[in-house]
């Protein structure tokens, strides 16, 4: 695990317990819906201890009324082998359930709050497109969590827990589409600085390292525009 697993709490609240399901969910029946290669059900095997459907945030258990586009809201804890888990896993798994979910892992003895965006298809009636997965820092169980943050319906409520998955804060006004897209572009961006960083310590000619050098102080400037 990382160095931010002491980090103060985000994203995990304390559900509640009138929300509470506490019904394993077995893997076959995630196959049966999503229908995953024989890889990525070799990804369940190595990686997933056992899933949990842990609570379910819907008008009747939280008294919020529901969006056309958040009818309910899951939250799914998954105890996991290792610390980790591979995103395809979880897509899987959103694929399966025609609702947004909130991902818990769970590792010894900590916590870690996972999520993508997930929306009914403009496409395709009874499709949900899920967006990318975005994790806030693992947390020891056990401490005292903060209630669900007030909300009118589901969908306010569905907005304001994802965006305590993201690593960088809305902007004031910033809708969540334009979030999203600063953020793709900010991984992509801290992609693209990762790899002139691996060429630089690998260059040897000065002329070379000088252009990547400029290339590389282009990108942080464009970091930090993202991320300020």
């Amino acid at each position: 695990m990382s160095a931010t697993l002491d980090a103060l709490p985000v994203a995990l609240f304390a559900w509640p317990p009138q929300a509470a399901v506490a019904r394993p969910v077995a893997k076959a029946k995630i196959y049966a819906h999503a229908k995953p290669t024989a890889a990525l059900r070799a990804l369940f095997v190595d990686q997933v201890e056992s899933i949990t459907w842990a609570y379910k945030l819907a008008p009747e258990t939280i008294n919020l009324p529901a969006k056309p586009d958040v009818p309910e809201i899951e939250v799914f804890e998954i105890a996991l082998k290792l610390p980790d888990v591979n995103h395809s896993v979880l897509r899987c798994i959103d694929k399966a359930i025609p609702f947004p979910i909130l991902f818990v892992l769970r590792y010894d003895g900590h916590s870690q709050p996972v999520a993508a965006h997930k929306r009914p298809s403009d496409a395709a009636s009874g499709q949900w497109v899920v967006g990318d997965y975005h994790a806030a820092p693992w947390q020891k169980d056990g401490v005292v969590r903060p209630g669900l943050p007030v909300a009118l319906d589901l969908q306010g409520l569905y907005l304001q827990l994802l965006r305590q998955h993201f690593a960088v804060p809305a902007r004031a006004g910033e809708s969540l589409r334009d979030q999203l897209d600063r953020l793709s572009l900010l991984s992509a961006k801290q992609a693209a600085a990762a790899k002139l960083e691996t060429r630089l310590a690998q260059e040897k000619q000065f002329n070379r390292k000088v252009e990547i050098n400029a290339q590389l102080r282009t990108i942080r400037q464009e970091l930090d525009s993202l991320t300020n």
